[in-house]
Parts: structure tokens; C-alpha cells; sequence
């Protein structure tokens, strides 16, 4: 087991947090929990507590927004046939249902969507797309969540008569960008629109909040498709602040309250009850919907995502079940020999990456493996199969390690390559993979420190027990929706002492209970921890708990339960069990 590093996020300054005790009238905790997210007053605090649909942002502050909606406009006016172009993931996916089913349902009907074949066609805009819209008449296709780096194929598109409007978020060479009518991405370095992590389904969704206000469209026929862009924001990983905080809140209330037809089918095939969170999203909706692209077909997801009829969802979310159960077991074996093959190899069980290739890898999981292999290893990793050819690769990393930036640096030896910074894909000739594996190591082990190369766990603030009651987790559940840059909050309480035993379930999971000196008892459960951890517990009863708070219902009973990150052991000296 390797230790894991706990990192204090920093503590604000006293005098902000003894202002947001005065002013809000909650705990010296709370107020600090506050105060690291960047809230500094009561203002702020109503903004962070109760979202607003105000608070989006005027999309035509967006670059080429207007010339966007005018081309829209003229498409509209002329009757031209419109493809919708989306990637095969869930941000394309959800997209595609978004863009297409707003104007399908509300503004146009001569128009299709259309998603690559991962296998076929790979990642972006393809040859065979834009040889598909150029064949059957389409005179203008909108890219979502892909295009940004599709330079030729767009030139190619305009020469036969297609044009190109753009909604990406990907990282754009500013220096190259395509030939497109508009580009909306607000990472474009010429762009100032004050929020620049939208997802590629954000993007597409200020389009038509954009063609909305220039048409006099009530805001009302657009907003139930905020349950579509919140399961983007939630599986794209992107920061859940500012204008995704909002967008995520009113998703949120939609999936709860009334989603799609689509999206009830596929909560209800996942066995996901309660309300619903970004978590839920993330580990419940979002590996089902990639798991059409990555086994067989996208079309299989936007289908299901664009259904009004529950019996036809149920069967595309049936469908999409069993691709998603083929998705674990090539995730388990390719997982597996991924792991034998570091294991097996001197060399690469000490370098500072890792870069596997295996020409029958399915190529539909090799980002999964990449971060299978991360929880193991814990460095940037990049898994490559064989494609078309090629050698086709996703890459993924470790907090604080730009894998983005060092792919760029071996550009030398790949076809092409994008993505963001934890997460990228690329594509290189099969003899050069040696050569690329050589350089990528070469610049992560001159980049990357040793602190990155150790898992670490951010912590909030050490917290008393007695701190946890009912006022407490009330306020901080309404911190909600949580993820990137508002993480649920993570605890430490020092010097907890064992009531009872430990105890094991399932062989591989811990539950114990714990307490402090004049505290309760509380229940903790760490998943996977047993290995690690019980055998310790017999004999040292005294230590620390890294943690985060949940609410346990059984049989019509609530109670505090803390889902346990690590424990540090103090000496075993302590006090025996009670």
C-alpha cells in the first residue's frame, strides 16, 4: 500500500471567517469551508447557496456568437439541411441531444445529427462526416464538443459547399484555427466570455440560449434540457463553479423533478434511487451512455437521450445495458494485463510514466485502463491499441501533472493528438511508439515531482466529532452540487479511539465504530480498506480518520455514517478497546 499524502487545503484568513460567523450565523467551521471556496461576504454567500438563472452569463459576450446566430438564422430562412455533428462520448452525446432536440421539438425540422464510429472513424470531425454532409446536401453542419483542431476537414467541408459552425471547449492552436463560420470556444485566447470551463454541451446550450433572445423564444422550452448538460458537466470532470455551478443546481432540479424520458429509462435500468447527484451521475448514467461509443454505436445513447416514448427508452436503455456489462469485462481483462505487464517489466515498474501498447486491446476502454492503472501506479499513463493502422492512445493523469503539455512536447512522433490537461487522446505511427514512449518518460521525469507521484487526499479542516449534528450537515449538504473546485468536504478527526471491533464485509471492505473523548460513537466505512487496515486496528486504537459525511437511512432510521479515505496510526500503546 502506498502511503497517501493529506494535504491541508490553506486555511483563509481569521478575520474572513470571523466574518461569515457574524454575518451568516453558523459555525466557526462552516464559515471557514466557506471562506476556502472563495466567499468573502454576504453577498457572495446568497449567490453560492441559492443559484439563480440570472446569474448565466449574456451569451453574445461568447466570440462569434452573433455571426453564429445569424448563420443559424439564414440556414432557418433558406430551408438548408443542418447536420448536427457530435463526438461519441457523453458530452458529444448529450450535445447532440440537446442541440438536435431543441430545434427538432422547437424551431426546424430539416435536419440529423450524426456521431462517428469510434473504431471507423475515430475522434472529431471525420472525413467520412463531412463526405456524408457533402453527398446529401447539407449546406452547414454544427461541431459539438469536436472541431476545434479539425483544420483540413473543415477547409474540405467549405471547398464543397459545407459551412461550419463550431462549439467546442477543447484547447484550440490560436494560431491555426479552422476555416468555420464561427468558433465558439471560450478557451479561444481572443475570447473574453467570463467563464471558460463550460462543457462542449455548454457551449452548444449558450448557442441556443443565444438564438433564444434573438428570436424571442421563451427560455422556458430550453431550460428542461438542463438535465442533459448537467450529466455532461458531471462526466466531463470539468470545475462545478460560477456558470456550471448554476447550470449544475437547475440540472439537477430537472433530473429530479422531471427528466427526460431518456434519462428516466436509464436511472430506472441502473438501479439508481433517491435523489440524484453529480455523483450518481458520474458512476450511474455516465459510464451507460459512453458505453454505446465504446462497444458499439453512439447512435444508441443519443437515441435513448432523444426518446419521448418509455417503452421505446427502456429497450435502448436495455440495449445500451448490455453494452455497458461487455464494457466491464474487457475493462477487467485489458486492466489486468495492463497491470501484469508493469509488473513484469523492471524498467517500467520504476519510471516516472507509463506507455502500454497491445495491438487487440479494445479500443473502447483504453481511458478506462489508463485510470485503472493510475489508482495503482499513480502517474501519468497512456494505453495504446491499434487502430486503422495506427497506434490510437488515451492518456490520463495525476493532480497537478499537465499530460497535455508533456504530449505536446512529443509531438514530433504522433499524427495528431488533443484533449485538456488530466485527460488526452492521440494517435502515432506504430514504429514510433518506442521512440515516443522514450521522450514522453524523458519529459514527465524532468516535469513532474515526487509529491505528484504519491495519491493525495485534500483535505478541508480537522473536525471535532461532537461538530456533527444535524445543523452542520444541513448547511454544508447545501454547498451542493459538488466536484471540481467545490469538492465534497473531506475531514480529518484526530486521535479516535475504537468502540467495539472491526469488522470486515465482504472480505474486502471495513466497518468500524469510532469516538473521541467526550463524543458518540460514530459508524465508519471505507470500502476496500479491509486489506490495509484491520489488521492494524487490533492492535492500534488510537489514530486519525480522513473522511467525508453521509446520512445512513436503514429501515425508516437516519444516522451520521463516515465514509472513511484513510486512517494514520498513532502508537499501540493506546487505550484498549470498550
Amino acid at each position: 500500500m502506498t502511503e497517501k499524502r493529506w494535504i491541508y487545503i490553506p486555511t483563509p484568513p481569521q478575520e474572513q471567517i470571523d466574518l461569515l460567523v457574524e454575518k451568516l450565523n453558523v459555525s466557526t467551521e462552516i464559515a471557514t469551508l466557506l471562506a476556502q471556496r472563495n466567499i468573502a461576504n454576504f453577498d457572495e454567500a446568497k449567490t453560492f447557496f441559492r443559484p439563480d438563472l440570472s446569474q448565466l452569463h449574456d451569451p453574445f459576450l461568447m466570440k462569434d456568437m452573433q455571426k453564429a446566430v445569424e448563420r443559424l438564422e439564414k440556414a432557418i430562412a433558406q430551408n438548408e439541411k443542418i447536420l448536427v455533428y457530435g463526438d461519441y462520448d457523453v458530452d458529444g452525446t448529450t450535445s447532440v441531444a440537446t442541440f438536435y432536440g431543441f430545434l427538432k421539438n422547437h424551431v426546424y425540422q430539416n435536419l440529423e445529427f450524426y456521431i462517428p464510429d469510434r473504431y471507423n472513424e475515430g475522434y472529431g470531425v471525420s472525413q467520412k462526416g463531412i463526405e456524408y454532409a457533402a453527398e446529401n446536401g447539407f449546406g452547414l453542419v454544427v461541431s459539438l464538443d469536436c472541431g476545434i483542431k479539425s483544420k483540413d476537414k473543415v477547409a474540405w467541408a467549405k471547398a464543397h459547399g459545407v459551412d461550419f459552425i463550431i462549439c467546442d471547449h477543447h484547447r484550440p492552436d490560436d494560431n491555426d484555427l479552422p476555416d468555420a463560420v464561427a468558433i465558439l470556444d471560450p478557451k479561444r485566447a481572443d475570447c473574453t466570455y467570463p467563464f471558460d470551463e463550460l462543457t462542449g454541451c455548454g457551449v452548444g446550450f449558450k448557442f441556443l440560449q443565444a438564438y433564444c433572445l434573438k428570436n424571442q423564444i421563451s427560455e422556458d422550452l430550453l431550460l428542461p434540457y438542463l438535465d442533459l448538460v448537467v450529466t455532461s458537466i458531471s462526466c466531463d470532470i470539468v470545475p462545478i463553479f460560477g456558470e456550471n455551478r448554476v447550470l449544475s443546481y437547475f440540472g439537477l432540479k430537472q433530473l429530479n423533478s422531471n427528466p427526460r424520458t431518456g434519462l428516466k429509462a436509464l436511472m430506472k435500468a441502473a438501479g439508481l434511487e433517491g435523489k440524484m447527484d453529480i455523483t450518481k451521475v458520474v458512476f450511474g448514467l455516465g459510464p451507460r451512455i459512453n458505453a454505446a461509443g465504446r462497444v458499439k454505436h453512439a447512435y444508441d445513447a443519443v437515441n435513448l437521450l432523444l426518446s419521448d416514448n418509455e417503452l421505446d427508452a427502456m429497450e435502448f436503455a436495455a440495449v445500451i445495458g448490455k453494452h455497458n456489462n461487455d464494457r466491464k469485462n474487457f475493462d477487467t481483462s485489458i486492466t489486468s494485463e495492463a497491470l501484469t505487464m508493469i509488473e513484469d517489466n523492471e524498467a517500467l515498474q520504476n519510471a516516472k510514466s507509463t506507455v502500454l501498447f497491445n495491438p487487440e486491446w479494445h479500443k473502447g476502454v483504453i481511458g478506462i485502463v489508463a485510470s485503472r492503472c493510475i489508482e495503482r501506479y499513480h502517474r501519468p499513463t497512456i494505453i495504446l491499441t491499434e487502430s486503422h493502422g495506427h497506434a490510437a492512445g488515451s492518456a490520463r493523469s495525476v493532480p497537478g501533472f499537465d499530460v497535455y503539455d508533456a504530449i505536446e512536447e512529443c509531438q514530433e512522433h504522433l499524427i495528431q493528438f488533443g484533449g485538456h490537461t488530466f485527460a488526452a487522446g492521440l494517435t502515432l505511427e506504430i514504429e514510433q511508439i518506442d521512440a515516443f514512449r522514450n521522450k514522453f518518460e524523458e519529459v514527465v521525469a524532468r516535469k513532474i515531482s515526487a509529491e505528484q507521484l504519491r495519491p493525495q487526499i485534500m483535505i478541508d479542516l480537522p473536525l471535532k466529532l461532537e461538530k456533527i449534528d444535524d445543523k452542520f450537515h444541513r448547511i454544508m449538504t447545501q454547498m451542493s452540487p459538488f466536484g471540481p473546485r467545490n469538492m465534497t468536504p473531506t475531514f480529518i478527526s484526530e486521535k479516535v479511539m475504537l468502540y467495539g471491533n472491526p469488522i470486515r464485509m465482504k472480505e474486502k471492505h471495513l466497518k468500524i465504530n469510532v469516538f473521541q473523548e467526550g463524543s458518540a460513537a460514530y459508524t465508519c466505512v471505507g470500502f476496500g480498506m479491509a486489506e490495509d487496515f484491520y489488521e492494524q486496528l487490533l492492535v492500534q486504537k488510537t489514530f486519525d480518520i480522513c473522511y467525508q459525511i453521509e446520512i445512513n437511512e436503514w429501515q425508516g432510521n437516519r444516522s451520521f455514517q463516515l465514509m472513511l479515505k484513510d486512517i494514520k496510526f498513532h502508537s499501540p500503546t493506546s487505550p484498549s478497546f470498550i
